[in-house]
């Protein structure tokens, strides 16, 4: 049976990459099948709840847990000395394998130990000091309001620079002055030529607000532990299981082969589940310790104070322009890392150096990197992981160039582009582009919008007293990391002729099993339905690098492709041998091997299957039993996606209030498997944009308290908020992977900031308005406007 394309016809398997068929994974999800970590139920399941540090900076004297062990149902309640008795290391991400500092894996820094619970000090609200196993998860939460833990409140910093002044108090004494690390990347020597040297020199300063991934599901974990064959088992929702694999085994002291992590499905991951965090990792502890299966699951307001935050960057730059021409910049980024640098270490802090030249040809980029420690939760990896920044960062430089210099803004982007015929280019600043038309998606834009007839518009609202704007955004990115992490394809063609698709990257509500299987029936021309994908399973597959940075279908779908063309090609020299005839004489179509001018001569793909099993004396010489095939593979170079987005808005100079008028995203991700998935991934990434730059922000108090701590209190984006989305696209292929695909996750959050800001700029510019960071709350829009007059 073929499968419906949104047009309602068949498609071909031959004909599957590139149609646009329904998400096989919806079925499942909406008729309430779905089984996420906290719908499985163990006989025995016992709760862990964690609590965590009520002030952001301060040493602890002592933790009296006898008032939760006397809390009926309780089982344990558990401190740092508990886990120092046991055999566990007990730190997260411990690389090495004494257990002492983690190596940044960016910059060299050296990163303090980070115990699971709180050894003697906590460093940000929320930081777990103590936990409890109790018989159900009231119980145990119940409990963990009956410890009292005596704390020495210390003096807190929350801004980053003030951190590394000299006078902030000190975080960890490994890291003087709060410097968790110092990194640049490009020539400063010619940066700071270009800029003596220059016609015009524009500086820019601007703050990247501070966001928090939230995900429908919170972070959750039940583990099993058999003590007879010394096996831990851990269902949970992750993007990455074979790093928690990782990190499980080396903070509980116990072999890799001898642990499984399971995703069941997953309620959204976005960067802040590629790690484990204490929650996790105790949940296995707890489940070795007392031989019952422990299950966690984090509250809202936990996973608030204790996951990861994201995107807060504190930027100067220095543009130098020569006659319309950006030569080259300074820029300077300052990072509150937080209390404890994250277990992605500096990778993503330092994505903003790597990417921030964007669409452009600039012969002297340099950026500066610094990350300082703060007393707030740890910062890392939300959808983009530090393109966005990037970004943001050179969009909305480019703008302010413009501006400076009574330029057109598209027509100073056009002057400034990266041309088709100069890729692969070398950006100086650590990246290699690999192919790219970035004039196309800018000109689709324009064309869609109608610039020429909206600027006419705007000049006759203004006469109205009304203020529209529009703003631009040329994005690039980096996806599909490569070299050094590959990722496994496994495909094995059954006697029955059924396929089954194994992968080691992670199913977080993007479509994989739709694209994969579109991939492999592809190949193999067989139908959809007769493909089962298992994904991220560690009993499943060796080795995977998980889900993060857009990698599934360049590297992932690489893998698979690959093996897919390994399994035809035995295929094809089994039919051969069976036919009697040389394989250059075969053709293949419709499933069917068939000899070529004599069609009735043929088998089947399941008949190949079938003989593949049946035993030597069928095969060629020197051919094995069975039909599967395994690639590790580990593209040469990144991918580079690219597009531009269009926002058009009216401000309310009276109330502050933005209104959109449209949206407009062009978007190039290279080979499309599925046009449907495609667009999906960028609406989602567009609202969760539009939600960082007109909504969202983690905000501290002078003493560390965040005061956005329950979706009370931070403002998610609701469909009231969002604009319809009129999308489209170009395709340039990528060279760095079979497919030809470079990858869409992360494109609509990082192209919807700087698009949205730019707008609002261009509608205040006959107030004087020049800059404002996000989020642009109505109040903030008011306060500019007044302020300006």
């Amino acid at each position: 049976m073929g499968f419906d394309t949104v047009d309602g016809g068949e498609t071909p398997p031959s004909e599957l990459v590139g149609a646009a068929v329904q998400r096989r994974e919806d079925p499942h999800l909406i008729s309430g099948d779905a089984e996420y970590t906290d719908d499985i139920k163990y006989p025995g399941e016992c709760h862990l709840a964690l609590l965590g540090s009520q002030y952001a900076h301060a040493e602890i004297n002592g933790i009296d847990v006898s008032g939760a062990e006397a809390v009926e149902g309780v089982i344990a309640a558990i401190t740092w000395e508990d886990i120092e008795a046991s055999d566990a290391p007990g730190y997260l991400r411990v690389d090495d394998p004494a257990g002492s500092a983690e190596s940044d894996s960016e910059t060299g820094a050296e990163a303090p130990e980070h115990p699971l619970l709180a050894d003697g000090k906590v460093t940000f609200q929320g930081q777990p000091v103590a936990a409890v196993v109790a018989q159900d998860r009231y119980t145990a939460h119940d409990a963990v309001d009956a410890i009292d833990v005596d704390y020495d409140r210390l003096d807190t910093v929350i801004d980053p620079i003030e951190a590394m002044s000299g006078d902030a108090p000190t975080l960890h004494d490994i890291s003087p002055n709060n410097v968790a690390f110092s990194w640049d990347t490009g020539d400063e020597e010619a940066a700071e030529r270009a800029i003596e040297t220059a016609d015009t020199v524009v500086e820019v300063d601007l703050e990247i607000n501070r966001v928090s991934p939230t995900a429908m599901e919170p972070r959750t974990a039940v583990a099993r532990y058999r003590a007879s064959d010394d096996e831990l088992a851990v269902e949970m929702s992750t993007q990455n299981p074979h790093q928690v694999q990782a990190d499980l085994a080396k903070t509980l002291g116990i072999p890799d082969h001898r642990i499984r992590v399971r995703p069941p499905d997953v309620g959204g991951g976005f960067g802040a589940k590629l790690f484990p965090y204490t929650g996790h990792l105790l949940a296995g502890w707890a489940a070795m310790e007392f031989d019952r299966p422990v299950k966690w699951v984090a509250p809202r307001t936990e996973d608030f104070q204790s996951m990861i935050h994201a995107r807060h960057h504190i930027v100067t730059a220095r543009a130098a322009v020569d006659d319309g021409t950006l030569r080259g910049f300074y820029a300077d980024t300052t990072v509150p890392v937080g209390g404890y640098l994250a277990p992605g270490g500096s990778g993503v802090p330092t994505n903003l150096g790597v990417m921030a030249n964007g669409q452009y040809d600039i012969e002297a980029p340099y950026v500066r990197t610094t990350g300082a420690f703060t007393n707030t939760a740890p910062l890392s990896a939300y959808r983009g992981a530090g393109r966005p920044e990037a970004t943001y960062f050179i969009e909305r430089l480019v703008d302010a160039v413009a501006r400076d210099l009574d330029m057109d803004p598209a027509a100073f982007r056009r002057q400034n582009f990266i041309q088709p015929e100069q890729f692969p280019f070398e950006t100086g600043l650590g990246r290699t582009y690999d192919s790219g038309e970035y004039d196309k998606t800018l000109t689709k834009a324009l064309d869609l919008i109608d610039y020429e007839a909206f600027r006419e518009r705007q000049a006759r609202a203004r006469e109205e007293g009304r203020y529209l704007g529009l703003g631009l955004s040329c994005y690039v990115e980096a996806c599909g990391v490569g070299p050094g992490m590959m990722e496994t394809g496994i495909v094995h063609v059954r006697p029955s002729g059924r396929v089954i698709v194994k992968t080691g990257t992670a199913e977080i509500g993007t479509g994989h099993r739709t694209g994969y299987t579109q991939i492999v029936a592809n190949e193999l021309d067989v139908e959809f339905d007769d493909i089962e994908v298992l994904e991220g399973d560690t009993s499943q597959v060796d080795e995977g690098h998980g889900t993060a940075g857009s990698r599934a279908m360049p590297v992932a779908g690489g893998a698979l492709k690959r093996s897919a063309e390994k399994v035809r090609g035995k295929a094809r020299q089994i039919a051969a041998y069976q036919l009697e005839v040389a394989e250059a004489d075969l053709e293949f179509e419709d499933g069917e091997f068939f000899v070529t001018g004599v069609p009735d001569r043929s088998m089947t793909l399941r008949e190949v299957a079938q003989v593949a099993y049946s035993g030597t004396d069928d095969l060629p010489d020197g051919v094995e039993p069975g039909l599967d095939a395994t690639t590790y593979f580990d593209p040469s170079n990144y991918t580079f996606p690219f597009g531009t987005h269009v926002a058009v808005v009216e401000v309310d100079p009276g109330s502050g209030e933005i209104e959109f008028d449209r949206y407009v995203a062009v978007d190039d991700v290279g080979t499309q498997i599925n046009p449907k998935l495609v667009e999906g991934q960028i609406h989602g990434g567009v609202a969760q944009g539009i939600g960082q730059a007109l909504l969202e922000e983690a905000i501290y108090d002078d003493n560390g308290n965040l005061l956005t701590g329950s979706l009370q209190d931070y403002a998610m984006p609701k469909a009231e908020h969002l604009p319809d989305i009129e999308w489209t696209s170009t395709v340039t292929e990528s060279p760095h992977n079979p497919l030809g695909v470079k990858g869409v996750g992360e494109a609509g959050a990082i192209g919807a900031p700087p698009a949205v800001v730019n707008a609002v700029i261009d509608a205040l510019e006959p107030f004087g308005v020049e800059a404002i960071d996000m989020p642009l709350t109505p109040e903030k829009i008011w306060k500019t406007i007044n302020e300006s007059a």
